[in-house]
């Protein structure tokens, strides 16, 4: 047997040895040429599998060791027989982590007060779910939009897109990238979007690129109708808009995601995945050491603070975004080796917090959202 994987997947290297002949490649340089004798591929979203790559190729499962599955061709795969798996909400934790650092950080740059303030969130799995969560911590008005779930689960308080559109004060995206059928997303936020916003708003990408229509959201910047944008995927990425960049309030190349405990996760479902298509008796396998960020209790001092500015001083800790924003503006052109060469970021629980004159209230809602904290 034999697997083709990507070099910048971690914790996986000496798995998979005892049962295969395992070759690891850069992610952009596993070819139909690597593939002659390969059984299984394991990759990120850089791979694209489609006829190009595939065919003629031996090969059986496909498993990403990401949440998004638009790089896989899944009509080809299903049409030559081949089993492909992703690693759904593996990393949702460390997204969520990303977008409540970024809305932080853009109320406190634009004094904005977020209780009571409407975010519209597109798109409600695992990730936007959660972030639903943080913002219902935060005392804000929370609109979901999710049209296929909405269509299963009619019992939920799902509300129509143009609600959002009319009502929302933040918009944060987290929906697949689909090309075809009624909830297609691509360019989903287009000038027709854009147009029909009645505030100034905060709006937020982390899903897909091509999701937002580029030059429509440029506009929309231009036209001050975005007061702050925080943007993560880019269309074309690595080659993105530089003008686009340049007008945005928080870039980052396609890191969202990137935790220590996400990328555990996404690597152990991807290896589980195999284990189960090939019956190699790894079905339960996760890493055994997950580095940690050390011993050292962080102190939060919570006297005349809002609850607000306690959870952003305790996301600040665990993360600080606007240094990733630095480093991407510093070198555009280098998109696909900042992002390969990402130091991975930890989690809230990862880290030990001790609380000052801290109410009952906020200690209960940093402990909600996953802080591991103390008085």
């Amino acid at each position: 047997m034999k697997i083709i994987a990507d070099d910048k997947i971690p914790f996986l290297k000496g798995i998979f040895e005892p049962y295969a002949d395992v070759v690891y490649l850069p992610g952009n340089q596993i070819t139909k040429n690597t593939l002659t004798n390969a059984d299984a591929i394991i990759i990120r979203s850089v791979t694209l599998c489609n006829a190009s790559l595939l065919n003629g190729t031996p090969v059986k499962f496909i498993a990403t060791a990401t949440i998004g599955d638009d790089h896989i061709d899944k009509v080809y795969c299903k049409a030559n027989s081949i089993f492909w798996a992703s690693s759904n909400g593996c990393n949702a934790s460390a997204v969520e982590q990303y977008v409540t650092s970024a809305l932080l950080i853009i109320a406190e740059k634009k004094e904005i007060n977020l209780k009571h303030k409407t975010i519209g969130i597109i798109g409600v799995g695992n990730i936007g779910s959660k972030v639903a969560k943080v913002a219902n911590i935060l005392g804000m008005n929370v609109l979901l939009n999710d049209p296929l779930r909405a269509r299963k689960e009619v019992h939920r308080d799902f509300t129509e897109l143009d609600r959002i559109l009319k009502d929302a004060d933040i918009i944060t995206l987290h929906v697949p990238l689909t090309f075809e059928g009624k909830d297609k997303t691509f360019h989903l936020a287009n000038d027709n979007f854009f147009t029909k916003l009645k505030k100034h708003i905060v709006f937020i990408n982390t899903s897909r690129g091509a999701v937002v229509e580029s030059e429509a959201l440029k506009n929309a910047i231009k036209k001050g109708k975005i007061l702050a944008s925080a943007i993560d995927v880019w269309e074309n990425e690595p080659d993105i808009d530089k003008e686009f960049l340049e007008n945005v309030e928080i870039a980052t190349p396609h890191i969202a995601g990137y935790s220590i405990e996400g990328k555990a996760n996404g690597t152990a479902m991807s290896v589980q995945s195999v284990s189960k298509f090939f019956n190699l008796g790894l079905d339960d396998w996760f890493p055994a050491h997950i580095e940690k960020p050390g011993e050292k209790i962080i102190t939060i001092d919570c006297k005349d603070k809002t609850d607000r500015e306690i959870i952003f001083a305790a996301v600040n800790k665990t993360y600080d975004i606007l240094r990733d924003d630095r480093k991407f503006r510093d070198k555009p052109d280098k998109f696909e080796l900042l992002r390969s060469n990402y130091k991975f970021r930890w989690e809230y629980g990862a880290y030990k917090f001790r609380v000052l004159n801290c109410r009952e209230v906020s200690l209960r809602k940093l402990k909600t959202m996953g802080f591991d904290v103390k008085k």
